[in-house]
C-alpha cells in the first residue's frame, strides 16, 4: 500500500484512521443486495454486540448515517405512545436528545444539570419514583461537550429499579472505554463507525435488548426512514439494510473491527489513557488549565480553558496547527471560553508528544504564554 498523508485529528471524531482501514474501501463494485455483502453486514452486527460483551439476548441494527441518526432512531422508536422519556442533560449531546424528542412531540422530562457537572443520582431517582408515566431514561455515556464520563452503571440501576427502559448514547465511548452492556443494564446502546472503533464516517448502529426491541414492534411509526424495529425486521427477513447502505464504509468498518480485535479492549484503553495522560500533563506544564478535574475525565477528551491573553485567538491557533498537520476543535460551553482536544483514533502518546512541541512553537509565534496570561515566549 502506498502510504497516505497522515493528519493527527484531535477533534472528537471522525478520528484518525489507519491506512489499512482507508484502503479497505478500495474494493470491486458490488450490489449491496448480493448475499456476499449481506453476510459481511451480518458478521459486523455480531461483532458489535461482542465488543460490549453482549450475548444471544442482544442484537445490533445498522443504519446509514451519523451518530445523530441513531439518536433520532432511539428517541423516535423506543418511547411507547402516551408515555414519557426522561433525558439527562449535562452537555450538548444530552441537549440534542431533548431537542429530538421535542421535534417528535414526545413528552420529555428534562433532567438538566450544569454542563461540566456530574448528574445528581438522587434527583434522577426521585424523578423516576415520582412520575410513573416515564417509560424510558436516556443518558450520554461520554459527554464530549466536556470530556466527562457519566456514571452509566449507577444510572442503569436507577432505571431498572423504576421499570424504565435504559437508553445510552455511547457514540464517542464505544470501543474506547470498556463497558459491559449487561452489567450496566442497558437496553439500547447507540454508536457510530467513526469514533473509537476507528472506522470511516457513515455507519451508525444500535445494540438492542431483543426483549425490549420486540416490545416496540407495534408502536406507531414516527419516522419512515429511521424506525428501529422496521430496520431490524428487514435485516432478519432479508439479511440486508432496508435502504441503500454506505457500501465502502461497511468494508472499512469490517477492517476497523478486525484491528480492534487484534489490539484488544484493554490495550486500546491503555493506549488511549497514555495519550490522554501525556496530553494533560504536557498542557499543564505549558500553563493551561482545564474544565474538569482529572478524575472526572474520560481519558478520551480534554476540555481546555482558553488563556485570558489578548494575543490568544482560537481560530488563529487552529489554523496554525492545521497547517502543521494537527486538528483541534472549538468548545461548546457557551459563555465559558474553551477548546477541546480528543485523543481517540489511530494515534498514540508519541503523536501527542509531537503535538505538544508544535503547540509550544505556535504559541510562541502568537506571543501567548498561558502560564502567566500575558504575552511572551514560552521556555523550550
Amino acid at each position: 500500500m502506498k502510504p497516505i498523508k497522515r493528519n493527527i485529528l484531535l477533534n472528537p471524531g471522525p478520528a484518525s484512521t489507519t491506512d489499512s482501514v482507508k484502503y479497505a474501501q478500495v474494493v470491486p463494485d458490488i450490489c449491496p443486495r448480493e448475499k456476499e455483502f449481506g453476510e459481511i453486514m451480518q458478521q459486523i452486527r455480531r461483532d458489535l454486540v461482542r465488543i460490549v460483551k453482549g450475548d444471544e439476548k442482544y442484537i445490533s441494527v445498522l443504519f446509514a448515517g451519523s451518530g445523530t441518526s441513531v439518536m433520532d432512531v432511539c428517541i423516535n422508536s423506543v418511547v411507547p405512545p402516551g408515555r414519557k422519556i426522561a433525558i439527562i442533560n449535562n452537555g450538548a449531546y444530552g441537549q440534542r436528545m431533548v431537542e429530538i424528542a421535542k421535534v417528535y412531540e414526545i413528552p420529555c422530562v428534562e433532567l438538566f444539570f450544569e454542563w461540566g457537572k456530574m448528574p445528581d443520582l438522587a434527583i434522577i431517582r426521585r424523578t423516576l419514583e415520582k412520575d410513573k408515566d416515564i417509560a424510558c431514561l436516556a443518558v450520554v455515556h461520554h459527554e464530549t461537550t466536556t470530556g466527562m464520563l457519566n456514571p452509566v452503571r449507577e444510572i442503569g440501576d436507577i432505571a431498572k429499579e423504576n421499570n424504565s427502559v435504559f437508553i445510552v448514547d455511547a457514540i464517542s465511548s464505544f470501543a474506547g472505554v470498556p463497558i459491559d452492556i449487561k452489567n450496566c443494564r442497558i437496553d439500547f446502546m447507540m454508536s457510530t463507525s467513526n469514533k473509537c472503533i476507528q472506522g470511516i464516517a457513515g455507519v451508525a448502529f444500535v445494540i438492542c435488548s431483543k426483549d425490549e426491541l420486540g416490545k416496540t414492534k407495534d408502536y406507531p411509526k414516527r419516522s419512515f426512514y429511521l424506525n428501529l424495529y422496521q430496520q431490524y425486521d428487514y435485516f432478519e427477513k432479508k439479511g440486508e439494510m432496508q435502504f441503500t447502505p454506505p457500501v465502502q464504509v461497511i468494508y472499512a468498518l469490517r477492517q476497523a473491527i478486525k484491528e480492534y480485535s487484534q489490539e484488544g479492549e484493554e490495550k486500546r484503553y491503555r493506549r488511549y489513557t497514555r495519550s490522554w495522560k501525556t496530553l494533560r500533563d504536557g498542557l499543564r506544564k505549558i500553563g493551561f488549565s482545564f474544565l474538569l478535574k482529572e478524575e472526572e475525565e474520560s481519558h478520551l477528551l480534554t476540555t481546555v480553558l482558553e488563556p485570558r491573553n489578548p494575543n490568544f485567538s482560537f481560530v488563529k491557533l487552529h489554523d496554525l496547527l492545521y497547517q502543521r498537520g494537527f486538528t483541534i476543535y472549538p468548545g461548546k460551553m457557551g459563555q465559558k471560553k474553551t477548546f477541546r482536544l480528543a485523543n481517540m483514533g489511530a494515534i498514540n502518546y508519541r503523536d501527542i508528544e509531537k503535538f505538544l512541541v508544535v503547540l509550544k512553537d505556535v504559541l510562541n509565534e502568537m506571543e501567548v504564554s498561558p502560564s502567566n496570561n500575558t504575552s511572551g515566549a514560552l521556555s523550550p
